[in-house]
Parts: C-alpha cells; structure tokens; sequence
C-alpha cells in the first residue's frame, strides 16, 4: 500500500516562524514534523509515498530528495494553486489509482497504530476509514459521530461551542479505495470532510471511523508547536530522537560540547554540534537545535531554539521560539510565548515581552523594549471577537493603539474606497477610541461617514444605506470600565462568523493596507440622521389606528442616546408621552442590573400615577426596551417577548418567527394558536439576524429585550420594538396586563457551571451519551427532550470556561429536578 503527505499547507497561524520555512519543515526535538510522520509510515511497512506540495514546494523536495536518507521511495505532486484537501490527493490519481492507500497530514505529530487502521479497513470492506481520536478542545477541528460497528452518521467542520455534541473529531488521517477519486473533480479546490464525505454518505457508500488509540497533536498554533516539543521529551509520543541520554531525560546529539560546569535539567534536546559553555543553565522542555551556541551565564526554560542559533552571555529565554540563524545578544530578555524568525538580530540587554512576533530579517536595537510585533505593524492576539464584538477594560486591554489595529485590519478586508460608517455612545472612552479608528480607516484608503452619538440601531440602519460597513463603540452593558468595539457588515448586522474569522486572520498576520498620499479616506458628517430615520421607520411599521386609540404612554430614556431619536419620533407618532431621563449623562453611560431594576420600579409608579397604557425603558444606545404594563408592574424581559409574540402572531395569523432555542416551548403554543411558526434559532445574534432577513418571518426576539421587526430591520432595534407595540396596542383594544395574562405561564429555570476548557468536549460527549434513546436537538449545544415535554439544554459558553444549563417543565419543582439532574452530568464531565 502506498501513503500520501500532505505538505502543501501554508501555516498562517505560525508565523513568523512559517514566513520563510513551510510548516512540514518545522522542527520538533531538532527533526522537521514530516520526518516523524515518513518514519512513522516506514515502521508500519507503507515506504512508497507520494508528496502533495504547493507553498514554498521547493524547499520540501530539497530537503527530503527522493527519500533514500531515509530508506524509501519518494514521489511529488506539486499544486499550482491551493486544490483542498481533496484535490491535492486527486492531483496525485495517476500514483494512487490501482490499490488503496493512506493519506496522512506532514504537519501533525502522531505515533497511531497505522496497520491497525489498515486492517480495520480491510476488515469492514470500507471505501473510506477516517481515523478519530478524542481531544478536550474540538473547536479547530472537525467532529464525527459514528455508531456502535463504526460507522459514521455526521461529519461537522470546525464547529462552534454552540455545535459541539462530541470530542471525537477527525485527524486528517483516511485509508482510502482508489474509487474515492470518481467524487473528486479535478483541478479545483475539493475537501475531504466538507464536499467528497457528505456525498458519499448521501449515497450509502461505506464510510467507517476508527478510533485512534495513541498520541495525536495537530501543530497548528504556537502553544501547539511548544506543547509538541514538551510532550516528546516526556515521552509522551513514540518518536525516534538522535543522540545520547546522558542522564534520565537529558538528550545529548552526536557532537554536541556541553561543558561539566552547565546545569542540565531535563527533560530537554541539545542538538548536534552545538556547544553549551560554562554556567550555562538550561531547564525542561527546552529544545537546542544544531550548531547552536549558548554562551556562559545563559538561562533558558521551556525555549525551542532552531538551528545555527547564538546565545549571548547572561540571555535569559523563557517559553520562547528562535528562528534559525538569529542571534541574540548579550543580556538580552525574551518572555513567554515570544517568537523570533529567521536570520533577526536581537541586540544586548534587549527586552521582547512576552507573546511577541518578530518576523525573520528584523532587527532589534541594544537597550530596546520591545512589547509589540515587529513586522510592519504591530501584533496580533489569539481571539478578537467575543459575545459584544471586541471588548476589554478600557485603556487596558482596550487602548488606541489596539482601536488603530483592529481598524486597520477591518480597512484592509475592504475594497479602497470604500466607505464606513462610524458611530458611538455618549462615553468619553468611546469618543476617543472612535477617534483613533476613523484616522486608521482614512489611512487605510476608506472613507468614513462620522455620525458621532447615535442610538445603536440609527448607527446600523445608517451604516445599511450604502457603505461596506460600520464601527460602533460603545460601553459594554452593565460594565462601566469597559468597552465593545463592534463591526457591522453592509447590511448593518454583525460580522458573521466567517467575516469574523477573516478580521482576525488579518489582525493576527498584522499585514495592513496602507494607502498612498493620494488615496487617504474622506471624512463626512451626514445631517439629518434622526429624521432620516425617523421618516423610515414610520413608513415601515404599521401605526394605523394610533392617532384615534388617544394612548398615554410614559418612554424612559435612561439619559442615553436613545433619547436622542425620541423628540424626533414621539411628536409623528401622535401619541400622548410623558418622557423621563432624556438627557445625556456622561458619567452613567450603561447600567447595574440594579440600577435598572430600580428604573423599572420608578417607571412603574409613574405609569400608573399617569393612568398611562404602558411605560418602557431603553437601554442607553436604544438596542433593547423593557416593559410595564398600565397597572405599573415590571413584565419581566422573557415574558415581554411572548406578550409582544401573541400580539404581533394575533394580528398576522401566518408566517414565522425566530426564537432562540433557550426561549420556553410556551412560545410555541402561542404561535401556532394564532396560525403561525417558530423557527428556532442559535442563540447567536447573527443567527436570529438571518432568519430576521427572511421574507416569511414577521418577529423575532431573545428573551432579553432584544426585539426584531422584520418589516423596518433584520437586527434588535428598541425604538422599532416600540412603535410596533403602540400600533398593536392602539388596535387590539387590550392592556398589556389582559394579554399577559392569557398566556400560560412558562417554568424555564437555568444555572452556570465552571468547566475548563479542556473537558468543554468531553462533557458536551457526555450528554449526548447521557441522553440514550431520548431525543436530541443540536441547533445549538445539546438540547434533550423526555418524553412527557420536559427539556434540557446544555451550552458551552464560546468565551469563557462556564456552561449554561436550561430546564423548562409543567412547573419549578420539576425544571429543578431536570436541571439538578444533568448538572451532575456535567459536574461529573467536569472533574
């Protein structure tokens, strides 16, 4: 049998250190990762390999040659383009077609029983067998469910934390019948996982999984290139390492100098030829490639230096990556999670902090302080997006410098000149970090629509009226020291998940657009912003019947900028209104939860001293309203979204609406009492943005006072929310509380688990095995349902180590029960 590598991938995510040198040539205990992996494939007997590359193709052919050093029989495949996982093995037919074979990745780290994959193969007369392992984080990869004789059921690429039901996931190795070819077009790009799987699934073709037992790292990260070294010098994976052990853990290569006086703590590598002085102090898990020198008084703990490295005296290196060729200087200091290129030149008593690029031919100054990435910008960070957009402690995590970066990025996703709409809250923070973004944005050849202090839905329904996007900046809700940077797609909806992905690759490459003298951005101030979008959302929302129902309604502000719109929209609106806290409040830009029980509480008094229909309260950027109804009692957030769900389902008798899948199954009744259909959603706000675009929906919203009016947006919009319910109110003759209280009551209770984030996997695996014969629904998380109605949902939260459990039953007793039930599934996941 032959076997395929794959090595034509370029490793974005690892540079620098893949800026000059292609990912399968990158060393693990001095020995590029594709050598493991050809001498792997010699152990179990499969010496005739064929090469798939593209990136840097050349210096993968110089190294290997045609395999003879090693004792095998190597061919080539050379891509001109990127074919896909798929297509590059297609591109190799003409070496693979008479028998089948085993395509493996030459950048993953692995010592996986192959002939027992074979045989598993050959056993179940498959056309594909996918190699499985389990792994605690399967976000980077793609998930496969099988069953009981090993069959696969479903294949997920890269899911969400909201997707992931099991941590089995797909490793990139396949043995595969030369059929497999006949699904594979030839000449563009084609995925395994994502188009040749799914096809052979649709037709019953035999597709198995075999579970891997062994050690498997995917080296795609820079945590997983040093977690790699540590774990072969614990001898954690089987893999061939040249030299000596001199002492438990401590490996010596042939003619390597290391003098008696060095402190040796292993486990640690000094590759071949290099030279270890006196005074010397080299700790565990560090990596000395050859011909490295490492002067006297040097300390290194937990570095990977590559090859023809100099250290000078009294350097001290932790945790760090050092290209080959690169010296680096007396004294000099390089932190945690660094990484240095190739051929750089780090000066004496130089200081590179922790998590900082270097890319290869830079040069670092004597005496420098280097905090930042050194490439022709500034550095990038693993994960930019969370639940709010960016978001950290202002002027900490959160600084100008950072504001510039992220909108130098979102500028280099988009054409030259094109144009941005920018907005804020009324913050001082937010002012000026908007300041830092539109001069990057100019810089970046775009042109910029500065609407200044806007309520959140204007910013997006002005960012919709023919730019390519927007920014808003404001305070993040509920967190006075903080802010969220959010960027908005032309529709002025949120990034969806892939124009996040593709914001961040950017910001992490730090490869940013600048524009020439001529080409820097406009700046404009629209006028009329307020009335433009007063005027439209009263053409769009139905308000017949307003004028003649002679309403009181009693609107709080919370002195923020949703005020801002309502002078403009209460006086067209022809109701009577009593407006509270209408002024901008500089020092109070969000909101305890406190403070905004006890707003309700006020507005509730108000409301009902002023005999008035219904009271409600904006959040300070107009983003979400709550209610009270006339006899001033608070309705609560998730039963205002049934209440205005039975209002707007009463008067339409069809379509759909877009609910979360958190919201209680109450709604359903509701919806189908009245002739229409709940589509349930993630609980994504660019999920429910989606189905908010779709021509049949006529409501969404999330329990959370986040309401959509298909008619006017697709996106939470607070003032929208507000005059629909006045149109619905003025023609249904009901009050608030006459229509709550038709409406059965709902008995969702939920609970937040600490979970580490490496047991995220396992305990969404757990679940689903937990489940048994009951039924599963996972649009998003895991959602299991008992026979009698009752259900439980068990979501990992994406940006912290928490899960959330829901339990909704015919009552508490029985929510609790179900909830207290699988949080000891979790619980016990979680240990």
């Amino acid at each position: 049998m032959k076997a395929v590598v794959m090595a034509g991938g370029e490793g974005t995510r690892l540079r620098p250190m893949t800026s000059s040198m292609p990912k399968p040539l990158l060393p693990v205990a001095n020995r590029p990762i594709m050598e493991h992996v050809l001498r792997l494939l010699k152990r179990h007997g499969l010496n005739e390999t064929v090469v798939t590359v593209q990136f840097l193709a050349s210096l993968v052919k110089n190294y290997f040659g045609d395999g003879e050093e090693l004792g095998m029989e190597l061919t080539y495949a050379n891509e001109e383009k990127p074919l896909g996982t798929a297509g590059s093995v297609k591109n190799a037919e003409e070496a693979l077609k008479d028998d089948a074979f085993l395509v493996i990745s030459g950048d993953a780290l692995t010592d996986f029983d192959l002939t027992d994959l074979i045989a598993f193969h050959k056993e179940k007369g498959a056309m594909v067998t996918v190699c499985l392992t389990r792994v605690p984080n399967p976000l980077e990869f793609g998930i496969t469910i099988v069953d009981e004789e090993g069959k696969v059921e479903r294949f997920l690429e890269k899911p969400t934390w909201g997707q992931v039901f099991s941590d089995t996931v797909n490793t990139g190795i396949y043995v595969m019948e030369p059929e497999v070819f006949d699904y594979v077009a030839a000449d563009v790009p084609v995925d395994w996982s994502g188009d040749v799987f799914p096809q052979l699934m649709k037709e019953g073709k035999p597709i198995y999984g075999y579970v891997a037992e062994g050690y498997w790292e995917d080296v795609g990260t820079h945590e997983s290139y040093v977690k790699a070294q540590a774990d072969v010098l614990e001898g954690k994976v089987d893999v061939e390492l040249d030299g000596f052990e001199i002492s438990p853990g401590v490996w010596v290569a042939e003619g390597a100098e290391v003098h008696p006086d060095a402190v040796l703590r292993g486990p640690l590598y000094i590759g071949d030829y290099a030279k270890v002085e006196a005074g010397v102090e080299i700790r565990e898990h560090t990596v000395v490639g050859s011909n490295v020198v490492v002067k006297s008084g040097a300390f290194l703990h937990k570095a990977v230096v590559h090859d023809n490295v100099y250290i000078g005296q009294h350097s001290n290196l932790r945790g760090c990556v050092i290209g080959k060729n690169t010296d680096v200087m007396r004294a000099a200091r390089i932190e945690e999670g660094a990484v240095i290129g190739d051929e750089c030149l780090v000066g004496e008593e130089a200081i590179v902090q922790g998590n900082v690029r270097v890319y290869p031919f830079k040069t670092i100054e004597a005496g420098a302080f280097v905090n930042t990435s050194v490439i022709w910008e500034s550095r990038g960070q693993a994960h930019l997006f969370g639940a709010r957009g960016v978001s950290g402690i202002l002027n900490v995590e959160i600084t100008p410098e950072l504001a510039v970066r992220l909108a130098g990025a979102y500028a280099t996703t988009l054409k030259k000149g094109a144009t941005v709409t920018t907005a804020r809250d009324h913050s001082r923070g937010a002012r000026a970090l908007k300041r830092a973004v539109i001069s990057a944005l100019q810089a970046s050849a775009i042109d910029v629509r500065d609407l200044e202090n806007v309520p959140l839905p204007v910013a997006r329904q002005q960012t919709a009226r023919g730019s390519a996007g927007g920014i808003m900046i404001r305070t993040t809700p509920g967190v006075p020291d903080s802010v969220d940077i959010m960027f908005f797609d032309e529709r002025g909806a949120d990034l969806s998940q892939a124009g996040q992905r593709k914001l961040d690759r950017v910001f992490a490459r730090q490869e940013y657009r600048r524009a020439f003298p001529g080409e820097i951005g406009d700046l404009s101030f629209p006028s009329s912003v307020f009335d433009s979008y007063t005027g439209s959302l009263l053409r769009s929302v139905d308000t017949t019947g307003v004028a003649d129902a002679g309403l009181k309604v009693v609107v709080d502000a919370s002195n923020g900028s949703a005020g801002l719109v309502l002078p403009s929209l209460l006086g067209r609106l022809g109701v009577d209104s009593l407006t509270i806290n209408p002024g901008l409040d500089e020092s109070r830009p969000t909101e305890s939860a406190e403070s905004r029980r006890a707003g309700l509480v006020r507005l509730g008094e108000i409301v009902a001293s002023a005999r008035a229909a219904f009271g409600v309260r904006f959040d300070t950027v107009g983003e979400r309203l709550s209610l009270v109804d006339e006899r001033g009692r608070i309705i609560e957030d998730d039963r205002a979204l049934l209440v205005l769900l039975d209002l707007v389902a009463a008067e339409r008798r069809s379509g759909r609406v877009a609910l979360p899948v958190t919201t209680t199954r109450i709604a359903e009744q509701v919806a189908a009492y009245h002739g229409t259909q709940v589509d349930w959603t993630t609980t994504s706000p660019d999920d429910l943005t989606r189905v908010g675009r779709e021509e049949s929906t006529i409501f969404g919203g999330d329990g959370r006072g986040g309401f959509i009016v298909p008619e006017f947006s697709s996106v939470f919009d607070g003032t929208a929310a507000f005059v629909r319910l006045i149109g619905l109110v003025a023609r249904t003759q009901l009050t608030l509380s006459q229509i709550d209280a038709r409406i059965p009551r709902a008995h969702v209770l939920k609970r937040d688990l600490a979970t580490p984030w490496a047991v995220k996997g396992l305990v969404m695996r757990r679940v689903v095995e937990a489940a048994g014969d009951r039924h599963v629904d996972t649009t998003d998380g895991v959602r299991v349902v008992e026979a009698d109605g009752r259900w439980v949902m068990v979501l990992p939260d994406p940006a912290e180590a928490v899960t959330h459990l829901w339990a909704e039953g015919p009552d508490d007793a029985s929510a609790q029960a179900l909830l207290d039930e699988w949080a000891a599934v979790v619980d016990s996941a979680g240990r």
